[in-house]
């Protein structure tokens, strides 16, 4: 069995965010993983490259976005 190690870019970098990755869960622009342990992480990314020869899954990061009143450059 081989399981994969989850990444995120961040300024052009793979950033590690979990090792032995066993569940990916997609839910609009959360992804929850787990891996064998248990251990559970949840981060608002989208899938960008999965690479199963590598072990290796990568995300990117989804930006909050701004709600109309805060476009306008005015504090709430």
């Amino acid at each position: 069995m081989c399981e994969a190690h989850a990444f995120i870019l961040r300024n052009g970098k793979e950033e590690k965010v979990l090792e032995s990755v066993d569940l990916v869960e997609l839910e609009g622009d959360e992804v929850k993983l787990v891996n064998i342990f248990g251990e559970q992480k949840t981060i608002r990314a989208r899938l960008k490259l999965y690479n199963n020869s590598e072990g290796k899954i990568v995300f990117e990061p989804v930006p909050l976005e701004r709600k109309a009143s805060d476009k306008s450059g005015k504090g709430v």
